[in-house]
């Protein structure tokens, strides 16, 4: 189909699921910046609207609700783009400063914050395309071209200990993991040797004899894997 066939079905869509707010949120928010991103950058690069939320409803650090531009849900990854005006976000400091703060705060929450300024948008929409494609890339090849679905090629817990060890500078201990993943060790154990054999892991030698207390996680940050 279309852009704009798939476009209007993607907007009915979401409409229909909304009541109150949200629906008068998306109604207002679905202007001329948002519309412009998903037809000269979004469209282009996926070719498709599955997991794209647009003017979803978070919560900020004090519970407030707000909605965000886009958010593309994909697995694990929650990845959120926001149309920056200048008109809208840089004339009001107090504004300007609560989007930098709900920014920050999304990226505590493990969320992929991207900023896209309009006007750059309108004039330059190659550079944007090129640079939304460098950061999104990683993780096109994980979404089904039909219907946004994932191709699973680690379990669960192979792709919780893939990240436990990033957020840990690459290298977790199997007791610190069951800890945090409240499992057994030697479920750990076993799941850190897959991910040995699947060439994701390094197991670290100590001492004399060689034994393995430690697993170096060896694949890209940016891995669909990890999804």
């Amino acid at each position: 189909m279309s852009f704009e066939m798939e476009h209007e079905k993607w907007m009915k869509d979401h409409l229909s699921k909304r009541h109150g707010e949200r629906k008068d949120a998306l109604r207002r928010g679905h202007g001329f910046g948002n519309q412009l991103f998903v037809e000269k950058i979004w469209w282009p690069l996926v070719g498709h609207f599955a997991g794209l939320h647009p003017e979803y409803e978070m919560k900020d650090w004090r519970g407030r609700p707000y909605f965000v531009d886009f958010i593309w849900i994909l697995g694990n990854l929650r990845l959120v783009f926001e149309i920056m005006d200048y008109g809208s976000h840089g004339t009001d400091r107090s504004k300007y400063r609560m989007d930098l703060n709900r920014g920050l705060f999304l990226q505590s929450l493990e969320c992929h914050v991207i900023s896209i300024p309009l006007d750059e948008m309108k004039e330059n929409p190659s550079f944007i395309l090129a640079m939304v494609r460098s950061i999104i890339a990683p993780y096109l090849v994980a979404a089904d071209e039909k219907n946004g679905a994932i191709r699973r090629k680690y379990t669960k817990i192979e792709r919780q200990l893939m990240r436990l060890a990033i957020r840990h500078n690459r290298v977790i201990s199997p007791a610190e993991a069951a800890n945090e993943l409240e499992i057994h060790k030697q479920t750990v154990i076993k799941y850190c040797r897959s991910l040995v054999a699947k060439g994701k892991f390094r197991a670290i030698p100590t001492g004399t004899f060689g034994k393995i207390y430690r697993y170096e996680y060896m694949g890209s940050l940016h891995s669909p894997d990890l999804l």
